[in-house]
């Protein structure tokens, strides 16, 4: 059966982006993102929910929103839903979900605090060259003809 696992997120930077290296060089950029909900109830009380997102780029992708991304900036990003988990130093076992970039696209104008304005590059998405889609690393699934579905 097919899967889909994509997540497309319009919000605000909550920090600074901060960088790190893995122990094999590559440059791996994390941010939190806030995306608010804006409603009216039922007894006309305006209302508002923020949901708080961790954001992980790798590659290129990393380097370029780690020098163009600041805290209050305005982005587009496309990837992917990711856990995580680990043992921390008393050996208990801790999760972590992320949302592991595939696209990123600064949104704002150089004076409206949607980002920095001295960003004169082509689109981020110029720049993919991040971990490689594991649809094209899978093995594919033998076809099955209309004939031999079970319904």
């Amino acid at each position: 059966m097919a899967s889909i696992n994509k997540v497309i997120l319009i919000g605000n930077l909550g920090k600074d982006p901060e960088m790190r290296f893995t122990p094999q060089g590559k440059p791996v950029t994390s941010f939190s993102l806030a995306t608010t909900e804006r409603w009216t109830d039922k007894s006309g009380q305006k209302q508002e929910r923020t949901e708080w997102h961790n954001i992980v780029f790798w590659g290129r992708q990393a380097e370029v929103a780690n020098q163009y991304l600041k805290k209050g900036s305005s982005c587009y990003v496309e990837g992917r839903i990711t856990t995580r988990s680990w043992e921390d130093k008393d050996k208990v076992k801790r999760y972590r979900t992320e949302i592991e970039g595939l696209a990123l696209q600064f949104l704002g104008s150089a004076g409206g605090g949607g980002g920095r304005g001295d960003y004169a590059g082509p689109p981020v998405d110029d720049y993919f060259d991040s971990r490689p889609d594991p649809v094209e690393q899978r093995v594919s699934e033998p076809d099955i003809g209309g004939d031999d579905l079970p319904f």
